[in-house]
């Protein structure tokens, strides 16, 4: 199914942040006024191709029904395999006194949250991230933006089970920590160290008890105010950042 961005304002940035795009659907009654012309310039640049359809046809590929008459078509993006995110965790390890990390994402649902979640990834050095095949969030052109541009550099490995995925990290070496506001221990009392699958679970329900199983070790981030939880992105970033202070 391809993934397409939709409005003037949202193409154009997809256009100046390097988003991956195939092509961009102009209706062709669309009135060249400065942001369309802005968005012709662009793909020009891009090499682009742009085609004239009716607004007809952008109303049925609409998923939000907000084009504006124009839509930008994303390519599909490049998932590694698990193996290749093991290998790349291995070679950093070799080089970073030991130390790796992956991120497994047991059913996020929210594109906005996945592209958060990868640019902490990124910038703490992370060799990958796995995420489900199906009923979770996948990288779209949305993801390009909350990301930052990080999804570009880091590995990313869609898998038909979290559980089996993780056992077959701790079979070359991984410990795996799940991130849960149900465990006794806070998070920086759990020992990070080396190379560590963190576990994140969906925004509803957290981490499931069948991937739980998978894991060695739980911890969570103390709430000292009045909310009950944060974002998972958010305790995402803790978390990342507690593995790589132990490290460090």
């Amino acid at each position: 199914m391809a993934d397409y961005v939709e409005g003037k304002r949202a193409v154009i940035e997809a256009l100046r942040t390097d988003v991956p795009l195939k092509k961009i659907l102009l209706a062709d009654n669309a009135k060249r006024e400065p942001m369309i012309e802005d968005i012709l310039r662009k793909a020009r640049r891009r090499d682009l191709p742009v085609i004239n359809v009716p607004r007809a046809e952008l109303d049925q590929k609409s998923a939000r029904g907000s084009h504006q008459g124009v839509m930008a078509e994303a390519r599909p993006f490049p998932y590694v395999g698990v193996g290749d995110i093991v290998a790349a965790a291995q070679a950093y390890a070799e080089e970073h006194d030991g130390r790796a990390l992956v991120v497994a994402c047991d059913h996020i649902t929210d594109a906005g949250n996945l592209g958060a979640i990868i640019r902490s990834a990124e910038s703490v050095g992370a060799s990958g991230l796995v995420i489900p095949n199906k009923r979770s969030a996948r990288v779209e052109a949305s993801t390009y933006k909350s990301s930052a541009g990080a999804v570009a550099h880091l590995p990313i490995a869609q898998t038909a089970n979290i559980g089996n995925t993780i056992d077959r990290l701790k079979k070359d070496g991984f410990w795996a920590c799940a991130a849960t506001e149900h465990s006794e221990n806070q998070m920086w009392e759990v020992n990070l160290k080396g190379k560590i699958i963190l576990v994140l679970g969906n925004e509803h329900d957290g981490v499931s008890n069948l991937v739980l199983e998978h894991c060695d070790m739980a911890g969570r981030l103390p709430m000292m105010g009045s909310v009950e939880s944060l974002n998972v992105a958010q305790a995402a970033t803790a978390c990342m950042y507690e593995w790589l202070r132990q490290n460090w």
